[in-house]
């Protein structure tokens, strides 16, 4: 069957190696990599990756042949935690951070997500959409197909419900594919303060029913920490959620450990976010559970402190990772996910073969994209993320620097020489 799109001479090819479940501990480090090899496409799938010169049955007088000497590719990078959807910014909090001050303590002063609860609400559903696509067209030129977008900034109905039906849109609007998370319990809002329960119960019983009814979210999540929600309330309310339907996933042992992860291996969750102080107890139950662990070394990286996630002990007790950007405006503005992969290298110790799959089939898993993302199968969607490198080791160590060349989306060009098409 010939080829409508063939991408010939690259240096290296990285493929990830879908077993059929998320890559858990050392099988995080196999991977297949194709020296002088090329990509076919059809219709926007994955046709063959081969070595060498394509076969001459790929080959007719409408196959597009585009030369990538010299070059590296692999699937389209996948951003498997971020909170995209939100107004205003934080920069106002910088100089607090390099004088010290705790990120809990700028938000029980009302400034962190509160302050940016504030700025949500206050904007329309234009300007969040704007503001996101901005995001998502940053996010694609650094390599990224897919991501993961969280609501958690309205804190009440009408504005988690703007926040969501923006996710919806730009994923009908926007070359990259969005999924989407409802995540309302992210603080206490000011109108609950001294009445976590009760704002639990109104999430549960108002807004949850909602979201499912509006087809506005696949995922609930919940920030399980010191002063925002407790391990137990953070139980009811991913519970309830799971019987709703909703697949879960939790921020967990992000500042103390408080029980969040113990909450998602008894839930069987998708996936724990954050996992900085996580002990090795946890480690072990979700490692048990097959929870996958979200690591997000640039919240570490921007809220200058010292504890990284624990990323080489997790695999080496049997976990599954991903590493995503946790882009959002207060602990980590950024929306470039190479430079947390060169953080997964450079501060959690983890192999480029560790990074790419943590970015790719495992980040896939995350999302629960894996049918259709996160590897060169035949079959899944051709989205392609060329790097000007000749090496999978390369762009990891000329670290802080775009180095996405061209993007596929669905076998279509949709970033090249670094500029959206």
């Amino acid at each position: 069957m010939p080829a409508d799109l063939l991408l010939v001479n690259f240096n290296q090819i990285f493929c990830p190696i879908d077993k059929g479940h998320p890559l858990f501990g050392e099988e995080m480090s196999e991977a297949t990599i194709i020296e002088n090899g090329y990509i076919a496409v059809k219709d926007g799938k994955i046709l063959e990756v081969g070595e060498g010169k394509p076969r001459k049955e790929l080959i007719n007088d409408q196959t597009k042949i585009v030369d990538y000497q010299g070059k590296f590719a692999s699937p389209g990078l996948i951003d498997a935690h971020t909170h995209l959807v939100y107004g205003g910014s934080r920069e106002n909090e910088f100089s607090k951070k390099l004088n010290g001050v705790s990120y809990l303590d700028i938000l029980a002063a009302g400034g962190g997500i509160l302050s940016t609860v504030n700025s949500t609400r206050s904007a329309s559903f234009d300007e969040l959409y704007q503001k996101s696509s901005h995001l998502l067209d940053e996010m694609i030129i650094h390599g990224v197909t897919t991501v993961e977008a969280k609501s958690g900034y309205g804190l009440d109905w009408e504005t988690e419900e703007r926040q969501l039906k923006v996710v919806r849109q730009l994923n009908e609007d926007h070359d990259i594919d969005l999924v989407s998370t409802f995540m309302g319990a992210h603080a206490v809002p000011v109108e609950y303060q001294g009445k976590a329960d009760e704002f639990i119960d109104h999430i549960i019983d108002d807004m949850l029913p909602k979201v499912k009814e509006e087809s506005l979210a696949e995922f609930c999540d919940v920030f399980c920490e010191k002063n925002v929600f407790t391990a137990e309330q953070s139980y009811r309310l991913l519970e309830a959620a799971k019987n709703m339907g909703f697949k879960l996933r939790i921020h967990a042992d992000e500042i103390e450990s408080i029980g969040g992860s113990k909450v998602a291996a008894d839930l069987h969750a998708v996936s724990a976010e954050h996992l900085m102080v996580i002990s090795d107890e946890d480690i072990a139950r979700l490692s048990e559970a097959q929870v996958i662990g979200n690591i997000l070394p640039g919240t570490t990286f921007s809220l200058m402190e010292d504890t990284y996630a624990p990323a080489k002990k997790m695999i080496d007790q049997g976990m599954a990772i991903t590493l995503t950007t946790d882009s959002n405006p207060g602990s980590c503005p950024t929306a470039n996910l190479q430079f947390i992969m060169q953080l997964g290298c450079f501060q959690l110790k983890l192999t480029p073969i560790q990074v790419f799959n943590a970015v790719t089939i495992n980040a896939a898993y995350s999302v629960c994209r894996n049918e259709s993302v996160g590897s060169f199968d035949v079959g899944k969607q051709a989205d392609i993320t060329v790097f000007d490198a000749p090496n999978i080791d390369y762009p990891m160590y000329f670290f802080a620097t775009n180095l996405v060349s061209h993007v596929y989306k669905n076998g279509e060009l949709v970033v090249e020489e670094r500029q959206r098409v």
